[in-house]
């Protein structure tokens, strides 16, 4: 089962939200978690699903990794699934975990999308949020008596450490949401073309990507499966690394198994 294994996060987050999943994969893996576009130590500004898909497609090619399993959280399984369709034959699997697709899109996104209100919204969230993010943890972890666990409070933390080394998160945060609208449309339509097996997880009580976006995906890709986690919701990496970890390496043990294609 020695494969290399490629993780993308979601929005916001950065490779480190992969260390515990990481860890837990099997030593014959190959794994390394990216920093997307806009986000950690890239250095590339941020970009959508394409952008991305060319970015990590640059970085395989610096790493001289030839091709990889990718797996991809909410965001990212967008990223994902865009680059199997640029260069399906360095892409040989996929795992995409509460992954955006048809039918994700919610009024709220729409909103951060919009003129005007989108700017407005994201410098917003990204000057108050990530300081109350990290008040509330600091106070939790005083009253706790100890440090907060990497699986504990994963929203505010992921909100109150999230940060981007070469520009400001507000814009990385608005170039995302408006790629998410505009550019949505046009990777549905390239599912049916994407041919390479795909395991997709998801909790059905997930509030930021609805269930049915993971259903429709698994109708629309020519080789999918759906496997149903309960209890973690969203953050699927942070709150739920020994399932995730678990399901990525019986998936690709799976793999192995197939006869090989004519």
């Amino acid at each position: 089962m020695g494969r290399e294994v490629v993780l993308l996060h979601g929005q916001p987050g950065s490779g480190a939200d992969w260390q515990q999943v990481a860890d837990l994969l099997p030593p014959a893996l190959r794994v390394t978690a990216l920093d997307r576009p806009g986000y950690g130590a890239s250095r590339l500004h941020a970009g959508g699903f394409a952008f991305n898909a060319r970015a990590v497609l640059a970085e395989l090619d610096e790493r001289h990794i030839e091709r990889a399993v990718l797996v991809g959280h909410s965001y990212g399984g967008g990223v994902a699934l865009s680059l199997a369709k640029l260069a399906p034959e360095r892409v040989t699997a996929l795992v995409l975990l509460a992954s955006v697709g048809p039918g994700c899109l919610t009024g709220w996104d729409r909103l951060l999308a919009a003129p005007v209100a989108g700017e407005v919204c994201a410098v917003t969230a990204w000057w108050l949020t990530p300081w109350a993010a990290r008040a509330r943890l600091a106070r939790i972890a005083r009253r706790q008596r100890r440090p907060i666990a990497h699986h504990e409070h994963v929203n505010w933390q992921i909100w109150g450490t999230a940060r981007h080394d070469h520009g400001p998160l507000w814009r990385t945060f608005l170039t995302e949401q408006r790629a998410l609208t505009g550019e949505l449309a046009e990777l549905t339509a390239s599912l049916p073309c994407i041919e390479q097996p795909v395991l997709l997880l998801a909790d059905p009580k997930d509030t930021l990507v609805p269930i049915s976006a993971t259903y429709q995906l698994a109708a629309a890709l020519p080789d999918a499966r759906v496997q149903l986690v309960s209890r973690i919701g969203h953050h699927l990496p942070r709150r739920g690394a020994s399932v995730v970890s678990a399901a990525i390496a019986g998936f690709l043990e799976a793999l192995d198994s197939r006869p090989a294609p004519a």
